[in-house]
């Protein structure tokens, strides 16, 4: 059983509330626009990080996480690119790469809408955490938490960072 940690455009953004979730996750997955290295050495520090570049990403961060990642959490195979889209609205990009070999788990941000729908058409689960960051149109802050255990998704988490703004 591995618990996830799911983030996706920080901004060069991270407060104690992202932090504490993260130490309480097993892996973090964040979907790119980390805004600056700080975010991924911060990160590191607390557990394992898996992640892909955003469009704001400069060459550092570039050269460190690349544009697709295709990896295997347990018995699950995961897609994550930044610029995804989701079921019905794909980019050119994760069509090619969800027709090619179709994943149980495909995650995307850039949107900074949080989302969680299941594809029927190509029978795989779309996350899209919205984001964590205070950057951008979005009003509340988001990132999701779920498990997976062998072959099973389950136990996903909405969680609720509070508003970019302080009232």
């Amino acid at each position: 059983m591995t618990k996830i940690l799911l983030l996706s455009d920080s901004h060069s953004y991270i407060d104690d509330r992202i932090l504490d979730y993260a130490k309480q996750a097993d892996e973090i997955w964040h979907c790119g626009d980390f805004g600056n290295f700080e975010i991924i050495e911060q990160l590191e520090k607390i557990k394992p990080l898996k992640g892909v570049y955003g469009n704001i990403d400069g060459a550092k961060i570039r050269s460190e996480f690349p544009e697709v990642k295709r990896f295997f959490c347990e018995n699950v195979e995961v897609l994550m690119i930044h610029i995804g889209g989701y079921p019905g609205k794909y980019t050119p990009l994760a069509q090619k790469e969800i027709s090619e070999k179709t994943p149980k788990l495909f995650i995307s941000g850039h949107s900074h809408i949080l989302k969680a729908m299941f594809d029927q058409k190509n029978n795989l689960l779309h996350l899209n955490p919205g984001a964590c960051g205070k950057q951008g149109w979005h009003k509340m802050r988001t990132m999701m938490r779920f498990v997976i255990d062998g072959a099973e998704i389950k136990d996903l988490e909405i969680i609720e960072l509070g508003t970019k703004i302080k009232l």
